[in-house]
């Protein structure tokens, strides 16, 4: 399809094929250690489907708060085993980490997706008390986005949201609709521009922060700053990062990334 080399990214990355073992070998060994301090709860149910539950990790002492991990993978691929060890940086700081699974595409449309993120927040903020932060990588940035949409989130959880940091996401979903992807997407451009926070406005006074890496490919530098453009928020690109490697910093409790994130 027209567009499928531009969302391409394995192939424009050093060893790129290697990183989903990488990452679930780290998440497992991560959770294996946290299991074993008593500071994880695992496949909390947030649905009735076998992938609506979430992982929750508890720092040693009173949370601060909370950070909602939301994964990508083009919305076909991947669940929340592959991430837990990026929840390091925010428990070092003394924050909960809540990372869902959900249901996948061709299953599922993108925007049952998106609805059954809406239904996590609340059921993990209902664990945790203190300001929510909501983070997502790449079809997960779409997601995270995505709650900054007037009546996608309770009121009473919406005003507890700090901040929304969508990592190197896809906010305009209209390109997909050219990519072979879209066999499972199954989107009209109608549906497409339904699910695009570019062409939407967040809640007033929300803050966000769109992060990207300064090596991705040039269709996520230009989502990535669209999406700041429309939604009038600062763009962080990272240097010398790649999108495999852009997430990398919310595992290192001292990263820019996470200063931004979790800073009051």
């Amino acid at each position: 399809m027209e567009l499928d080399d531009a969302y391409a990214n394995a192939t424009y990355i050093e060893n790129g094929a290697t990183y989903p073992d990488r990452w679930a070998a780290a998440a497992a060994g991560f959770r294996e250690g946290m299991l074993e301090q008593g500071l994880a709860e695992l496949d909390v149910p947030y649905g009735d489907r076998p992938r609506e539950v979430f992982d929750l990790f508890l720092p040693d002492g009173a949370a601060k708060g909370l950070m909602i991990f939301v994964h990508g993978g083009y919305w076909i691929r991947f669940d929340k085993s592959y991430w837990s060890h990026l929840a390091a940086g925010a428990l070092e700081q003394g924050w909960a980490v809540a990372m869902p699974s959900y249901d996948l595409c061709p299953e599922v449309r993108i925007a049952d997706i998106s609805r059954q993120i809406a239904h996590m927040i609340p059921q993990a903020a209902a664990m945790v008390a203190g300001p929510i932060v909501l983070t997502g990588h790449s079809a997960g940035g779409h997601l995270v986005a995505r709650m900054a949409m007037p009546g996608m989130l309770p009121a009473e959880v919406a005003v507890r949201v700090a901040r929304i940091m969508p990592i190197s996401p896809v906010a305009d979903l209209r390109p997909m609709v050219k990519t072979s992807m879209n066999a499972d997407f199954k989107l009209e451009m109608a549906d497409a521009a339904m699910e695009s926070p570019t062409l939407m406005l967040p809640m007033p006074g929300m803050d966000i922060v769109v992060w990207v890496g300064a090596e991705e490919r040039p269709a996520f530098l230009e989502q990535a700053t669209a999406l700041a453009e429309a939604w009038r928020c600062d763009c962080v690109v990272d240097p010398g990062r790649h999108h495999f490697d852009v997430i990398d910093g919310l595992a290192d409790p001292d990263s820019r990334m996470m200063s931004r994130l979790l800073s009051a």
